[in-house]
């Protein structure tokens, strides 16, 4: 079993290098989410402080 083949809906228990391995790539993507996230946030308090 891989990343590449493994379901998470599937019956099986992935093995502990696939599952380490979907935890990684979720912790990546919330970290790209977060600073994307921030980065959002600050640029509308940035439009906002110029608006006044």
């Amino acid at each position: 079993m891989s990343i590449d083949t493994y379901k998470l809906t599937s019956m099986e228990e992935p093995t502990d290098e696939v599952l380490s391995q979907l935890m990684r790539e979720a912790a990546e993507e919330a970290s790209q989410t977060n600073s994307e996230a921030t980065a959002r946030f600050f640029e509308e308090i940035k439009k906002s402080a110029a608006a006044f």
